[in-house]
C-alpha cells in the first residue's frame, strides 16, 4: 500500500482525511492545528479523527520546522496531502515523497488564491467557485492543476452553505484521482497567471457596513461573514450590533442618504449608496441576543 501524510484541517480537513481513512488507506501521519480559542467551533476535529483511527496527530503550533520534518522522515511517507492546513509547508519536506505533494484549495484556480476563498467568492458576488486539487510549489497556490469541480453560489448562500459544497466537492476529486497519483500517472496543467486573483485573511473589523455600498455589495458581505464567521456589523443604531442576515426586498429607489432607516409593518429597511434598500432579517446589539427585525424593533420602543 501506498504511505500517505496528510496536513489537515477545518471542515475540508476532517472530511478528506476521513475518506482516506474509510477507504482503508496507508495514512501513516497526520498534522494538523490546535484549535484557536478566539474562533467559535463549527466544524469537526482532525485531531480526534485521527485519535478514534489510532494516529496520533502532530500539532504545528511550538513545534520547530526541523522537529516536524524529523518526524515526516520517520514516517516515510510516498505520497503527501494537504487538506485546508494552515501553514505553508517548506520545499525540504514537499520534496519528501517519492510520489508528490498535493493540495486542495477552496476555489477554481488560478482565481481566488490565498485565505478564506469562500468568503471572498462570496463577498464579490460570484456565482460559482469550486474546489482544486494542485501540485504544491514553495509558492502557495500556484503549482499545476490535477482536477476541478465547480459549484454553485446562489444569491442568497451563505459562505457556510457554500463551504459545504466545496468540502463535498473536495472530496469526490480525491475520490476520483486518488488512484492516479498513487501510480504517480495524475496529468497537471500549469496555472494561467494572467487570470490570477490574491486574497489575504479577513479580520472580523473588515465586517463593518458601509452604507454608501450598493444594497448588492451589502447583502454580499453579510452573507459572506455571518455564521459560523464573525459577522457583518454596523453603529447604526446607537451601538454596535451585527447583521446576520439580509434581503434585497425589491422596493422602488429612493431619494434618502446612505444609512437612512425605513421601519415599515414590523420591517427594517435601510438606504444604501445604490438609491436602493436593503432589509435587515437578523440583529443582535452587542451582548445582547439574536432577534428578528420585529423583535430588534420592539426592543428599541419602535
Amino acid at each position: 500500500m501506498t504511505r500517505i501524510a496528510v496536513f489537515a484541517y477545518s471542515d475540508t480537513g476532517h472530511a478528506c482525511l476521513k475518506h482516506l481513512l474509510d477507504r482503508g488507506e496507508d495514512v501513516v501521519f497526520v498534522a494538523t492545528h490546535r484549535d484557536d480559542p478566539a474562533e467559535a467551533p463549527w466544524f469537526p476535529s482532525v485531531a480526534v479523527l485521527a485519535r478514534e483511527r489510532r494516529i496520533e496527530p502532530v500539532f504545528a503550533e511550538g513545534m520547530h520546522p526541523a522537529e516536524m520534518q524529523a518526524r515526516l522522515e520517520a514516517a516515510a511517507p510516498e505520497l503527501l496531502f494537504s487538506f485546508y492546513y494552515r501553514s505553508v509547508l517548506p520545499p525540504a519536506i514537499l520534496a519528501m515523497p517519492r510520489l508528490g505533494a498535493f493540495n486542495v484549495h477552496g476555489s477554481l484556480l488560478p482565481r481566488y488564491r490565498g485565505r478564506a476563498p469562500v468568503n471572498w467568492a462570496v463577498l464579490s458576488g460570484e456565482k460559482r467557485t469550486g474546489a482544486t486539487l494542485h501540485v504544491m510549489t514553495p509558492r502557495p497556490d500556484t503549482g499545476p492543476v490535477v482536477d476541478q469541480e465547480a459549484v454553485p453560489i446562489g444569491p442568497d448562500d451563505t459562505a457556510l452553505d457554500v463551504q459545504k459544497r466545496v468540502t463535498a466537492a473536495a472530496v469526490a476529486i480525491l475520490a476520483r484521482r486518488l488512484e492516479d497519483l498513487k501510480r504517480g500517472h495524475a496529468r497537471a496543467v500549469p496555472q494561467d497567471e494572467a487570470a490570477a486573483t490574491t486574497f489575504g485573511r479577513r479580520r472580523p473589523e473588515d465586517g463593518r457596513i458601509e452604507w454608501s455600498r450598493t444594497s448588492r455589495e451589502i447583502h454580499d458581505l453579510v452573507r459572506a461573514v455571518t455564521h459560523p464567521f464573525p459577522g457583518a456589523f454596523t453603529d447604526l443604531f446607537g451601538g454596535k450590533t451585527y447583521v446576520w442576515r439580509t434581503r434585497l426586498p425589491g422596493l422602488g429607489a429612493h431619494d434618502n442618504f446612505p444609512g437612512q432607516v425605513r421601519v415599515e409593518d414590523g420591517r427594517l429597511f435601510v438606504a444604501c449608496g445604490d438609491d436602493r434598500y436593503v432589509e435587515l432579517l437578523r440583529l443582535q446589539p452587542e451582548g445582547g441576543e439574536e432577534t428578528d427585525a420585529a423583535g430588534f424593533l420592539a426592543r428599541r420602543g419602535r
